[in-house]
């Protein structure tokens, strides 16, 4: 999230949060190599999720909704709503406190994966940032989304 400024955005810090959450939905690598290899800093599946819904409130009303302020246009709103819905989807099947591995050997974590990838690419490339980059910790979220 190193390209065009996120703060150009008046929600940009709940965009922040969204991306982070939607980036690491979206790497089968990281997830394998990280969430699976426990490695500390960047939370679980569980953690990715509540980024993605906690201050949108995207499990209860579109991400149409924030046109202009988190998402810039009706194309990334939609392919956040589908992302949203696919992991939520899976994430009331196996429940919030289910290991790594039970989202991961969900017959529909693939396609949920791949709704993340459509949402971040999208997200990333209006940023101005490459979607294949490693996600950043948590930390570095912090850290990003308390300067301005």
């Amino acid at each position: 999230m190193g390209g065009m400024p996120l703060n150009d955005m008046p929600w940009w810090r709940w965009r922040s949060n969204v991306r982070s959450a939607l980036h690491m939905l979206s790497d089968p690598a990281f997830q394998r190599d990280v969430w699976l290899a426990g490695v500390p800093g960047y939370g679980d599946v569980t953690d990715a999720v509540y980024r993605l819904v906690e201050d949108t409130w995207l499990d209860n009303w579109s991400a149409e909704k924030y046109v202009g302020t988190i998402f810039r246009d009706s194309q990334e709103a939609a392919l956040v709503d589908t992302a949203v819905l696919r992991v939520l989807r899976i994430m009331h099947q196996v429940g919030p406190d289910a290991p790594v591995t039970a989202y991961l050997e969900h017959e529909g974590w693939p396609e949920a994966v791949r709704a993340a990838r459509d949402a971040h690419v999208r997200m990333a490339a209006s940023d101005g940032d490459d979607p294949d980059a490693v996600p950043s910790t948590l930390e570095v979220l912090r850290v990003m989304t308390r300067s301005a």
